[in-house]
């Protein structure tokens, strides 16, 4: 008697979850953005730097009072998975950092004192979350928003730095990661 041959898969049947699904083991690739440089909300300083997070090695990203980025840490992010740590309103963004801790409820949303305070998330109904972070390293060459510009018809097309620069948390493909770490390699002219 032969063998049959392997059944072939239905368009609704998945061989294996996408590493965007927040199901697949995979490592997956982010761009984290926050001010290097002083800025004042509710009368205190809420800058926060690659070099503020090298010293501390280990820091929760915290503040994030966007929804949808809020979402993207609570669901999608896991220990191990990189990023680069973007410098945003400065001249200087780039860098590179780990997630260190998975999402857990974002306990400055409670502290009346914060900057970040929000009335409607309770420790009982979190409305926020944050990761933690760990500093891995600098990149070796300063890559600028207008570098990475110069790509958004080729390489970088789809890059959520490029179509949607506010959002505070964005998920960075694997291929555009590795464009990007490839240019760190690159001398600039």
């Amino acid at each position: 008697m032969e063998a049959e041959p392997p059944r072939k898969k239905t368009r609704t049947e998945k061989s294996q979850p996408s590493s965007l699904d927040g199901m697949s083991n995979e490592k997956q690739f982010w761009l984290m953005k926050a001010e290097p440089e002083s800025r004042l909300v509710n009368g205190q300083d809420v800058k926060f730097s690659i070099d503020d997070l090298k010293k501390m090695e280990i820091s929760p990203w915290d503040g994030v009072r966007n929804a949808e980025a809020s979402k993207l840490m609570k669901e999608r992010m896991k220990v191990g998975d990189l990023a680069f740590f973007y410098h945003s309103n400065c001249k200087n963004p780039d860098l590179k950092i780990k997630i260190h801790k998975e999402a857990y409820p974002d306990y400055t949303a409670w502290d009346k004192n914060h900057p970040y305070y929000d009335i409607k998330s309770t420790k009982e109904k979190p409305k926020w979350y944050m990761v933690d972070v760990k500093y891995l390293r600098h990149l070796s060459r300063f890559i600028s928003l207008y570098e990475l510009k110069k790509y958004k018809e080729g390489a970088l097309k789809n890059m959520m730095l490029l179509r949607r620069p506010r959002l505070s948390v964005q998920n960075v493909t694997s291929y555009q990661w590795d464009f990007i770490l490839g240019l760190e390699k690159e001398e600039v002219t």
